[in-house]
């Protein structure tokens, strides 16, 4: 299998590209050879900072609190059907940055991932409270509402799937979301944020970080505005 070209990563948060306020870089690495595939960014605590004040902004401030579930089914399902159209390329850097089976990531992977987003599109406009009988002349009801800005932390053994089970539900439910993918293989979840941009979603709603556990995991963490989080590890 040849090397893909693959230009130096950056980070993505409110809707643009940035390079880590550091300038931090590390290598990633194709474990099959022990080559470096590209350098992607190192973000810090302040990349976080910037990065959480802009998915809180879209939460609160931007289109997305105000568009419907019809709008945001839209959006994921079209991140689906981007990712289909994209499915050589992503299951290549998948194969590329995890040394996984190009076989698995083809036929897997990525077909797993689109689907995951369709599914989810199909909740985006079904989520509602209910109104409970009680004694009395009362009117009791629950109200499901987004807890806001949502941190996914991803593990290296299904980098794309894991992104994709944390992001899907989290969107399709109203929240907006930063991902933290392992630092050993970073690559799928920088295409993602690449095609959620694509799929239309506001800036500042779907935000990838790439770093360490240590530094960048746990500033995302222990962050006040980071309102759920979700770690598979």
């Amino acid at each position: 299998m040849s090397e893909l070209q693959v230009a130096p990563g950056r980070l993505l948060y409110g809707g643009e590209w940035h390079e880590a306020k550091s300038g931090r870089t590390f290598e990633s690495v194709n474990p099959s050879t022990g080559k470096p595939i590209t350098k992607v960014a190192g973000a810090g605590r302040d990349d976080v900072d910037a990065a959480v004040a802009a998915a809180l902004k879209a939460f609160t401030e931007g289109a997305w609190p105000k568009m419907s579930g019809d709008d945001r089914a839209k959006c994921l399902w079209r991140l689906g059907d981007l990712l289909e159209q994209n499915k050589e390329e992503v299951a290549r850097l998948e194969t590329l940055d995890s040394g996984k089976p190009i076989r698995d990531t083809t036929n897997v992977d990525v077909p797993y991932a689109a689907d995951c987003f369709r599914y989810f599109a199909g909740w985006a406009n079904k989520i509602h409270g209910e109104t409970i009988p009680v004694k009395g002349p009362f009117l009791n009801y629950t109200r499901r509402e987004p807890v806001g800005v949502c941190a996914g932390i991803i593990p290296w053994n299904f980098p794309l799937l894991m992104a994709t089970w944390k992001l899907a539900p989290a969107l399709a439910a109203g929240n907006t979301m930063i991902v933290k993918p392992a630092s050993q293989t970073p690559l799928s979840a920088l295409k993602l944020g690449q095609l959620a941009l694509e799929a239309g979603f506001p800036p500042g709603v779907v935000n990838v970080l790439t770093g360490s556990g240590g530094e960048c995991g746990m500033a995302l963490v222990r962050h006040p505005s980071v309102h759920k989080v979700a770690f598979t590890g």
